[in-house]
């Protein structure tokens, strides 16, 4: 068996999409792509969305978001996406322009709130000493 023969051809061209050392996480991202389990394009993309996209891990607190065990930084999610729509697209033989032309159906999260510092006290002075007493030592 000969190497290409080792992988899918969806994940061949996933190899080849995202061949330097630096694009490996957009590489495993595409190759989920190709092993969605959605049997249709639309569920492909679903399963990319899922995939890609933080949920809030504690219901009503959208905070816990920060938790979920996906990408990251919003353009880390955005990447993500775009890696598994096109491992989508090799799946299901989608044409180029239709794979660029799909975008994340979700808002990005919210950013968490700000942690707010207590003010700072206020400076004070150095003690000065009373013009009456001598600065020098007996």
């Amino acid at each position: 068996m000969i190497p290409q023969q080792w992988a899918s051809p969806c994940g061949n061209q996933c190899t080849h999409k995202y061949a330097t050392l630096m694009q490996i996480p957009w590489r495993v991202f595409c190759k989920k792509g190709c092993d969605a389990d959605g049997e249709t394009w639309e569920e492909c993309l679903s399963e990319c969305n899922e995939i890609c996209y933080k949920d809030p891990v504690l219901k009503d607190q959208q905070w816990s978001a920060y938790i979920d065990r996906s990408p990251g930084a919003a353009n880390y999610s955005e990447e993500c996406f775009h890696a598994c729509v096109a491992g989508c697209g090799y799946k299901f033989e989608m044409c180029k322009e239709k794979v660029d032309q799909v975008r994340p159906n979700r808002p990005l999260p919210p950013k968490p709130p700000p942690v707010k510092k207590p003010p700072n006290p206020p400076a004070t002075k150095p003690d000065e000493p009373a013009e009456d007493i001598p600065s020098t030592s007996a």
